[in-house]
């Protein structure tokens, strides 16, 4: 179970580096501050185990998470700002399990990532 999580952790930092090079050729970043978070819903008897979040290329790292839901602090995004993004891994209870991850900006969900499986990695991100 270690090793997977580990794997998890290793899976989640490639797809983390992915999102972020993701951008236009000509990102327009954000022109004021805006308030962000995540939240992380996963199926009954799933466990959200890690979660990378945050905007640009300053990102935090949660580990050590338990139970199906998971939501980040608050984040205050200046202005100037290309993209916020997380990733959040999980382990599922079977084959049909599922992980939803969405991206809240300014109090309304912007986008959502979904995974399903017994090895679950979501990711969101929101271009400002």
């Amino acid at each position: 179970m270690k090793l997977l999580r580990n794997y998890s952790l290793l899976a989640l930092l490639f797809s983390l580096v992915f999102i972020g090079c993701s951008k236009d050729d000509d990102p327009k970043p954000s022109s004021s501050s805006h308030k962000v978070y995540f939240k992380a819903i996963a199926s009954t008897g799933s466990e959200i185990s890690v979660a990378v979040y945050g905007y640009d290329s300053k990102t935090t790292t949660a580990s050590s998470l338990t139970g199906t839901t998971w939501t980040s602090p608050e984040i205050d995004v200046p202005a100037g700002t290309n993209a916020a993004l997380a990733v959040v891994s999980a382990t599922g209870a079977n084959a049909s399990s599922t992980l939803k991850l969405q991206v809240y900006v300014d109090g309304e969900m912007k986008d959502e990532g979904t995974s399903s499986g017994q090895v679950l990695s979501a990711s969101v991100s929101y271009e400002f």
